[in-house]
């Protein structure tokens, strides 16, 4: 089991050793502090309370493997170096919309020696002068700051990244259509193509052998034609050869 969404922090989770997500948002805590939550959660690397009514993390539990934590829009004011002791690898916090006043409280941070993201959005610590700067300076391992390094760069959001990720795949296969589909088609298309060459061959074929039968026939009544031609020029000749004798005889009877 990778993540759970549980509506009631009294719920006892214990037993759910291979959860690695939970999302307590919106839940009502009791008496400001965190219940339902133990060391049986020995996975746990992203856990969410957001708008739990938390004042105190006192009974924040052992989370050795935590990565993330969120606890925006509580009412947290002091008391943070649990979270040094119990959540060593954090390395992205969420307080905004907490009751954090001033720099004293943040110092409880610096043993957070994996932090690197760190949002105090509407907390009234934002209000100092130089806050960036100073928080900066405090805590030396942090590179991001409500979204912002030092350089006014901002974080990159890798579930964005990813959803968008997600949309251009979705899109290239709705353009791409089915598969299989085109491949069909030009199958299809090919076989057709393949069909239709050979009858044109076929029919290429046997007008030609057709004209070729007719273009000998032609030949033939040619060269018997000129055959008879000149045959009945030979018949002429020698009725003629045999005229001039007999013509030259009734000249000397004469």
């Amino acid at each position: 089991m990778d993540g759970v969404r549980c509506s009631n922090t009294h719920t006892c989770l214990a037993g759910c050793s291979q959860v690695t997500e939970l999302v307590l948002d919106n839940c009502r805590s009791s008496n400001g502090e965190i219940e339902g939550l133990n060391d049986s959660f020995k996975e746990l690397q992203f856990l969410s309370m957001a708008n739990v009514e938390l004042t105190s993390l006192a009974k924040l539990p052992t989370l050795s493997k935590l990565r993330k934590l969120e606890l925006s829009d509580n009412v947290i004011s002091g008391g943070l170096e649990v979270l040094a002791e119990r959540c060593p690898n954090l390395t992205y916090l969420n307080l905004s919309g907490n009751k954090i006043k001033d720099l004293g409280t943040v110092e409880a941070l610096q043993n957070l020696k994996n932090l690197k993201s760190l949002d105090l959005f509407n907390c009234e610590i934002t209000n100092l002068e130089d806050y960036r700067d100073s928080i900066f300076e405090l805590l030396q391992q942090i590179t991001y700051l409500d979204g912002f390094d030092q350089e006014d760069n901002e974080a990159p959001d890798s579930e964005d990244d990813d959803d968008e990720a997600d949309e251009d795949d979705d899109d290239d296969e709705n353009e791409a259509g089915p598969p299989g589909e085109y491949e069909e088609e030009d199958d299809e298309d090919d076989g057709a193509s393949d069909l239709g060459e050979g009858e044109e061959e076929e029919e290429v074929g046997l007008s030609y052998l057709m004209k070729e039968e007719i273009q000998d026939e032609e030949d033939d009544d040619d060269y018997v034609e000129g055959g008879d031609e000149e045959e009945e020029a030979e018949s002429v000749r020698g009725e003629k050869r045999k005229r001039e004798p007999e013509d030259e005889g009734e000249e000397e009877e004469d």
